[in-house]
């Protein structure tokens, strides 16, 4: 081979919110690192909306925060405006969300990766992965670039995103570039087809952007960020992000709006036949809103500000790849943007993407050895999905590198974990989105208590300090501590306990009872107790708020906690994975035939392949007990 040859640990494709993530990984655990971009000005570059977080999107920023991730760290020196969603429902799906100036947000991370030790980056084209067979199974060996220059590596992770050979679609307009206008990678497809990859066509779209001097914002309503600001990292002081914030606005599409986009429904490429791939179902464009929604009489508009140092204005709800003159016509039927002006059409785009099913929970391509991949390359969607699971990637090519086993989170312990095995085990036919619905134990997977489920997890990997380790440990000994005292502190029923339940609205006492117990009523709060807690600790608030919920919850924490007890049993039974399938005559042959094509790791995992039935596991529970005892087990 001709060209610049080197040799480096990793090589990670794409700098977007996974490439980051899984680059900052590999080098801080030691590991030289080059992370491949086709513009070193779109590091970390937010192309959709203008924010960080929001429902379930929150708990994975949390947790990525917790396992040693940088997204929360970064969203936390670059937000305008922070917003904790769901207040008025319980904890499990209390979720922050924060407006980012995008600008800030791309500099930031970019001089994080830069001051990076053992991370290099390089604005190039990778058009060609290398590798050889070993021991009769593929082996990754290195990329090469469009410009000749070869990179020989140990693992390579791939995380472009929505690069691969990409076109944005606006009406009969069609740019064959990646988001924003940027160059598409066009050559990279090819050879992972070569490899035996299977790909697929997915479509993702975002709004128009809009001149905010031709907005009427008196026609909206103003929307505030929270009074008192939460951190999303849980190593940010609280004090030090109390800042001014700005606003963002709502409007509504109308009758109107309604009408001019079923005239241009002929116009629009998606039901014209020109776009190929499968949209996202949870975040549809305003014509299949219009459509697919034809009762609703108006949809929601958000107009949120793209940053502090530009004009710029995202219109939220209003995705679309109608022609120019129809969106035109289209947004200045809506309240507030009547004389509006379009700084950036709307657009679709089309992308290569990967059928998840290929990879393993660790994230690596079950056919290529030391091949990894994250982000909406996977065939999810967001940039939260993306950051969560580029640090998996990153922190499992890391693991096998270091001989270690890989980081694999189940569903009973992160939304990452539900993340991944939604995407590995189903066949997920459109982009996937993270949902608190989707989660079984979200009574326990709180964005709150992010970092007592997976802090230790960072720093048995090796991401998080020993001295954060030891804040949580003495955190998690602060708690148990607190719960126990207010369990153990008893007031009585005389006058002055009743009137201070009476001024409360509460119902009076007739024997003593524990300040616990008194918290478990719902007028209640740890602050409201404290008037008739004289012993009480001036403790953090993030504290607190555990001891509350802990022990408001307790009942159906336990009842979580035991359904995930009958779950880890399923997880524990490991099948092996020089399984024979066809060896287990008693299982149908489309429950064969699946569990031939997934390969699970456990039975659990094979519980929830589509396809293969309750009565199909039992068959597997028993064939796998027979084995065990005849000495062929794992």
């Amino acid at each position: 081979m001709t060209g610049i040859r080197e040799h480096v640990d990793v090589c990670v494709v794409g700098a977007g919110h996974a490439g980051c993530e899984a680059a900052l990984a590999c080098a801080r655990l030691g590991f030289e690192t080059v992370v491949f971009t086709v513009s070193v000005d779109s590091i970390a570059l937010m192309p959709c909306n203008p924010n960080i977080g929001g429902s379930s999107k929150g708990h994975l920023v949390r947790e990525v925060d917790a396992l040693g991730g940088e997204m929360g760290k970064n969203i936390d020196k670059t937000f305008i405006q922070s917003k904790m969603l769901n207040v008025s429902k319980g904890p499990a799906v209390h979720s922050l969300r924060a407006q980012a100036d995008k600008a800030d947000y791309t500099r930031e991370m970019r001089k994080v990766l830069e001051s990076q030790k053992h991370l290099t980056i390089k604005q190039a084209e990778i058009c060609e992965l290398l590798w050889e067979l070993q021991d009769e199974k593929k082996r990754v060996t290195g990329v090469k670039t469009f410009t000749g220059a070869v990179y020989m590596c140990s693992a390579v992770i791939l995380c472009t995103g929505t690069y691969l050979k990409a076109r944005c679609l606006c009406g009969e307009s069609i740019t064959y570039t990646g988001p924003n206008g940027l160059q598409a990678a066009n050559h990279l497809t090819d050879s992972l087809e070569e490899m035996g990859i299977e790909l697929r066509r997915f479509k993702t779209g975002t709004p128009a952007r809009m001149d905010g001097r031709s907005i009427d914002y008196s026609k909206m309503e103003e929307q505030f960020g929270d009074e008192r600001i939460v951190p999303f990292s849980f190593s940010t002081d609280p004090e030090s992000i109390q800042k001014p914030q700005v606003s963002c606005w709502l409007t509504y599409t109308n009758e109107d709006t309604h009408e001019i986009i079923r005239d241009n429904l002929d116009r629009s490429p998606i039901y014209a036949g020109i776009i190929e791939g499968t949209g996202p179902r949870y975040c549809p464009s305003i014509e299949d809103k219009v459509v697919k929604f034809a009762d609703k009489e108006r949809h929601q508009v958000f107009i949120e500000p793209e940053g502090l140092h530009t004009n710029e204005m995202y219109v939220g709800g209003m995705s679309s790849s109608l022609p120019e003159d129809v969106q035109l016509a289209m947004y200045r039927t809506v309240p507030g943007l009547e004389n509006c002006k379009i700084v950036r059409n709307a657009y679709a785009i089309e992308y290569d993407c990967i059928n998840a099913r290929q990879l393993y929970p660790s994230l690596e391509f079950k056919e290529v050895k030391g091949l990894f991949s994250g982000g909406q390359f996977n065939g999810s969607s967001g940039y939260e999905e993306a950051a969560a699971q580029g640090l998996i990637a990153g922190i499992n090519a890391a693991m096998s590198l270091s001989r270690r086993e890989p980081l694999i989170l189940d569903r009973s312990e992160s939304y990452i974990g539900v993340l991944i095995d939604d995407l590995v085990t189903k066949d997920n036919r459109e982009p996937y989105r993270m949902m608190t619905s989707r989660a079984e134990y979200r009574l326990l997977l709180r964005q709150d208590n992010a970092d007592l489920r997976l802090r230790k997890k960072g720093y048995e990997v090796g991401l998080i300090s020993e001295e954060e380790y030891r804040r949580l440990l003495a955190k998690e000994q602060s708690i148990c501590q607190e719960i126990a005292r207010l369990k153990s502190c008893v007031v009585g029923a005389n006058r002055e306990i009743q009137n201070f339940l009476q001024n409360h609205g509460s119902s009076e006492l007739k024997t003593a009872a524990s300040l616990a117990e008194l918290l478990c009523r719902p007028e209640f709060t740890y602050e409201i107790l404290g008037e008739i807690d004289p012993d009480r600790k001036t403790l953090p608030e993030d504290l607190t708020r555990q001891v509350e919920i802990e022990i408001k919850y307790e009942g159906y924490i336990s009842r979580q906690l035991r359904q995930v007890e009958q779950y880890k049993k399923m997880e524990s039974k490991k099948i092996p994975l020089d399984m024979d399938y066809d060896a287990v005559l008693s299982l149908r042959l489309e429950a064969r035939q699946k569990l031939k094509e997934f390969r699970p790791l456990s039975v659990g995992q094979a519980s929830r392949i589509s396809g293969v039935s309750p009565a199909d596991i039992s068959v597997l529970l028993i064939y796998l007990e027979h084995r065990s005892r005849s000495g062929n087990g794992n």
